[in-house]
């Protein structure tokens, strides 16, 4: 019988007298003297210089010796570099979550019922601008715009249409809504409880972070300060009352998609979130009663490894925030959770099928990260929204990685990669000053009322664009492999019946309420408003019961707290 063949790795012992990095600092020696050096000669590398997508430089080689390897941690424990569940997606696969929402309320809950028979595991919801902006429908300045970006949303009884059918007890449910994310989510609290559904069945996220809108989306309602209050109210009252609700979903997405780098995107957004615990530590929370409901939203851009670094570096930062500076104790107080979009900046409106590509290898680098929940764009991103067709092959997109690929078999397939181990170190050391420069500002609200957010990301944008127009950065199809051809995409119109519909709703809901408990409601709104520390929930769910349409509620919150100018910083 044969000996058994020993699985040991071999071992490569240094000579005596010499330590391992004593011989690879040798080997490496004689690569670059006897391999290297005559190979440039024959052929000069591309560029004297190259970067990440972000302007990170980025050395040819990549070794042992390039960085420590002792931050790396295991799988669901400190520092999490590696995920924050031990089995990752051999457990349980990520989300396919894909963001929806057009027309009426009708129309969106349609397209919800195709995805979910098509696979997907979770809605997630669009609005359009004037919910966004807290405006109804019928307002003046919603000519235009109802249903055109989004559903349109402004009462009680458009969210029961738009939720009609759904089963709120086994699916989550996101919205992406911030200036008036409590109103729309208690429409929400209200649709739940008229399904029958326990406030503590219900599961899903309100994106809610509004710090973000001040620094790059601008769909901000009120000042930052009373904005802030708002948020936590909402924090405090998913706190006591809904276990499996993320209150407050801390975005760099938008933050991104307005020209920042990866490093600007993630030391933003992590700055947001330890303001968010701050203010609820202050309002009395203690961190592990609302900490382990806290999530976090990405983008996936095209830089493979950048991004992958990103989400490592940023499980690893947030870890050591919640323990070393909120004194965080129990283990999900620690977890980054988050879910990832692909890049809708990224997508080009010229040869629009090439972005089925850029979605599936930013798709790739989410999931090497550790993503928890994924939504891939649709190729005709930046030509409309989505046609079923371009929606289904995004979620298809997702279901290939996800049972054909061999992605999920092992947990952090890139882990001990030396230039990803060293690109994570170094995404990390870059927010890290991030960090102390808003801190030597007074923290984020003081940034953003002197403009420094707006500023990088301007600088950066600005950096990027004229690396594109002077070609150094090139983007297929629009800068370099270019045709001269017609865009033949399926083409989905919104009319203006979702504006005459809405607003006749609005009519009809306005005839039949009660006047006088109406405006009660808004009054006693008003008065919780204006104390200091009176939680806004209750008082934003009795006006929705009496009526309030979502316009009149947020009138009420700027009686209070006034509007908001931003300060140029041009």
């Amino acid at each position: 019988m044969a000996a058994a063949r020993s699985t040991a790795p071999p071992t490569h012992a240094a000579p005596s007298g010499r330590t391992r990095g004593d011989a690879v600092r040798e080997a490496q020696r004689r690569w670059e003297a006897e391999v290297l050096a005559p190979a440039l000669e024959r052929s000069p590398e591309r560029r004297p210089s190259f970067t990440t997508l972000g302007g990170i430089p980025v050395e040819r080689l990549y070794t042992p010796r390039s960085g420590p390897r002792d931050r790396i941690g295991y799988p669901g424990q400190m520092p999490f570099t590696r995920g924050i569940h031990p089995t990752m997606y051999r457990g349980r696969l990520w989300s396919m979550r894909m963001f929806s929402g057009f027309g009426s309320p009708e129309d969106t809950n349609r397209r919800f019922r195709y995805l979910l028979a098509h696979g997907e595991s979770g809605l997630s919801i669009a609005f359009d601008d004037p919910t966004l902006y807290g405006i109804d429908a019928d307002d003046p300045e919603a000519v235009g715009e109802v249903g055109k970006c989004g559903v349109n949303v402004g009462s009680l009884d458009d969210m029961h249409r738009l939720l009609d059918g759904i089963p709120l007890g086994r699916v989550t449910t996101s919205m992406t809504i911030n200036g008036p994310a409590n109103v729309v989510w208690g429409m929400y609290l209200l649709t739940g409880r008229a399904h029958r559904v326990p406030l503590a069945r219900l599961g899903g996220t309100t994106q809610n972070d509004i710090l973000k809108e001040y620094i790059a989306q601008k769909e901000f309602l009120y000042p930052p300060r009373p904005a802030l209050r708002l948020v936590t109210d909402t924090i405090e009252y998913a706190t006591r009352e809904l276990p499996r609700w993320n209150p407050v979903s801390i975005s760099g997405y938008h933050i991104r998609e307005a020209g920042s780098t990866a490093v600007q995107e993630l030391a933003f957004t992590l700055a947001d979130g330890r303001t968010y615990v701050q203010e609820a530590i202050v309002r009395g929370l203690k961190v592990d009663e609302f900490a382990p409901r806290l999530s976090f939203f990405f983008n996936s851009h095209n830089d493979l490894f950048e991004e992958v670094a990103k989400f490592r570096a940023a499980r690893r930062i947030w870890a050591s925030v919640m323990r070393d500076e909120f004194g965080a104790k129990e283990p999900r107080s620690l977890w980054m959770r988050f879910h990832t979009q692909t890049a809708g900046c990224s997508c080009t409106a010229s040869q629009p099928e090439l972005n089925i590509v850029r979605t599936t290898v930013q798709a790739l680098a989410a999931v090497l990260g550790g993503t928890q929940s994924l939504h891939t764009n649709s190729y005709d991103e930046a030509l409309q929204l989505p046609s079923e067709d371009a929606v289904r092959i995004a979620l298809r997109t997702q279901q290939i990685l996800a049972h054909e690929t061999g992605l999920p078999e092992t947990v952090d397939p890139l882990g001990g990669s030396y230039y990803v181990e060293w690109l994570t170190d170094r995404v990390e050391e870059e927010v890290r000053r991030y960090f102390d420069r808003i801190d030597q500002l007074g923290g984020v609200v003081a940034g953003i009322e002197r403009g420094f957010f707006q500023r990088e990301i301007q600088e950066a944008s600005f950096r990027y664009q004229r690396s594109v127009e002077q070609g150094e950065t090139k983007i297929v199809g629009v800068n370099a492999y270019t045709v001269d051809e017609p865009i033949r995409v399926p083409r989905l119109k919104i009319s203006e019946q979702a504006r005459r519909a809405q607003s006749r709703r609005l009519r009809q809901l306005r005839a039949r309420r009660d006047p006088s408990r109406h405006a009660a409601a808004l009054d006693r709104l008003r008065k919780v408003a204006e104390t200091e520390r009176g939680n806004t929930m209750p008082p934003v769910l009795d006006a929705l019961k009496a009526g309030a349409t979502l316009g009149e509620i947020v009138r009420a919150f700027q009686d209070v707290f006034g509007p908001y100018r931003e300060r140029s910083t041009y």
